[in-house]
Order: structure tokens, then sequence, then C-alpha cells
């Protein structure tokens, strides 16, 4: 787009990115700040239901969000958490299809509000691929991550429900983004399979095997770090890979950041100001390296 300067959306950051992923809610808003995007969190928002909501709660919890966002005079939120971003996005796209359901999701609303049913779901990374551009984001660009070899992890949810924006199998967003900021793109196999994050505290030891997997898969392809968009594969990548180490039988060593983290470290924001200090697995060595 030409006029990058009129951009804004309201935001939606969700549980974790408020609690367990503040790293990413810091990244996010530092990101977009940087490219004159504003973002405007969504007064009153409640919890989508993450992977736990059941019956019309599914439906009727993330549909709530839309409703204020649309109150507040916003047709288009975004959602950083891959797993918000898939409950908002079914509701809205429910809302929108289905009448009888439209019908339902009002008459749980209490006070003032309704949902008319147009408000966009969209993620942060489509929005810079899509709405803002990545020939803007490159001219922004002062410090590259030159040489940096980047796994992207997508995991299961952040290209569903499948859309226009990417695709569930073959996704190449995360791709397109780091290697517009200078990034090495390592492919390798399991960049789109679950690492089990949805039951890190239920099946630990499940995510643990899972996420060795993935884990495995990018270290053996030369990865140095492994870059997502999902608090919860976060936890199964970062905060368990001493668990996936045990559960493989090797070391990975391998840091995995977000990849606003790593926009924000290209468009030349201090690494406090992304959070970067509040991983298990260290990426110092590497940032390190590329003088950060």
């Amino acid at each position: 787009m030409s006029d990058t300067t009129t951009l804004r959306y309201a935001y939606y950051p969700g549980c974790s990115l408020l609690s367990s992923a503040k790293e990413y809610d810091m990244s996010v808003r530092q990101v977009f700040a940087a490219l004159g995007i504003e973002l405007v969190e969504i007064e009153d928002w409640n919890c989508c239901g993450a992977v736990h909501a059941e019956g019309d709660a599914v439906i009727h919890l993330p549909a709530r969000n839309l409703a204020l966002a649309e109150a507040q005079g916003f047709t288009a939120i975004i959602a950083p958490c891959s797993g918000c971003y898939r409950n908002l996005r079914r509701a809205s796209q429910a809302v929108a299809a289905d009448k009888a359901i439209r019908k339902s999701v009002n008459e749980s609303l209490t006070g003032d509000l309704t949902l008319a049913g147009n408000v966009s779901v969209l993620h942060p990374l489509y929005v810079l691929l899509y709405e803002y551009g990545l020939e803007n984001i490159k001219a922004r660009v002062t410090a590259p991550l030159s040489g940096l070899r980047v796994a992207s992890y997508y995991g299961c949810m952040l290209t569903r429900p499948k859309d226009e924006f990417d695709s569930p199998e073959r996704p190449t967003g995360l791709d397109q983004m780091m290697a517009t900021i200078g990034a090495k793109v390592v492919d390798y196999p399991m960049k789109a399979k679950c690492c089990g994050g949805a039951l890190a505290i239920s099946h630990s030891d499940v995510t643990a095997k899972l996420s060795a997997k993935v884990l495995g898969s990018a270290k053996s392809a030369g990865a140095e770090v492994v870059t997502l968009a999902c608090p919860m594969c976060h936890t199964a990548l970062d905060l368990y890979q001493t668990k996936a180490e045990h559960a493989a039988g090797e070391a990975f060593e391998l840091p995995v950041l977000y990849f606003t983290q790593l926009m924000g470290l290209a468009l030349g924001i201090e690494a406090r100001m992304l959070g970067l200090q509040r991983h298990v697995v260290s990426p110092s060595a590497q940032l390190a390296r590329l003088g950060f």
C-alpha cells in the first residue's frame, strides 16, 4: 500500500499475552508502533475460551469480543495469539454465515451489545504481509538479521480455519517475513505439524514427544532459532524443551522467539523492549553473533 500511516485496528491481546506471553504482547506493540500502525485494545474484552470451551461457549465467548469491537467503532480485530485468532475467526465466520447462530449470539449478549456479523479477524503476520506490505517493512529495516538461520514454525492453528491468507499444509507467511528482515530461512518437514502445546498440562509426556519431533526436525535442517506466533506452541517448544530433549535423548538448545521479536531487532528496537530476557532457552549467543 502507498500510505502506511492510516492503518488502525482493534487489538485483542487475549489472556496469554498479558501473562505467560508478555514478550509477545510487548513486541507486537513495539513493532506496530514503529511501523506507524495504531492498535487500540478492546475495552472489557473477555477470554475467547482457548481450547477448553464447549457447547455454545465455543462461539458465544469469542463473539462477545467481536460485538465489543463493533460497538467501539471497529470493523477489524488483530489477534496475535494463534489460538485466539482461530477462535475469533471461527466465531466471525459462523455469525456471518448462519442467521440462527447470529440470533443465538445476540440473545446471549448483555446490555446494549449486538453483533451484525461484519467484523474481520486478522493475525498481525498477515496484516503486515498484505495490508502494510513487505516492501514497506524492508525499507524500515536498519539491522538485518543477516545469516541467522531461522526455522519458521506455524503449528496447527495459525493457518486455520482455512482461508485466503496461507496454506494450512504448506504455509509461507513467516518464511516471507524472515527473508524480508534478512534471515536465512530454513525449510524443514515439521513446520506445520502439531507440537502438543494444548496438552502441556494434561499430557505433558505427549507434548514432550511431539515438540521433540518439531525441534529435532528444525535442528537437523540447520536452524539456529525457531520463530512462531503462538503462546501455546512457545510453551511447548521453549518451556518444555528440556523435557523434549529427555524424550528424544538429544540436546536441541534452540531459542524459540516470536516473529515480532525478530522483526523488532531488525527494525532497531532495543532487545529489552522486546522481552528477549524472558525466554527459558536464551537467545543471547545467537544475538551476540549478530551484534545485538
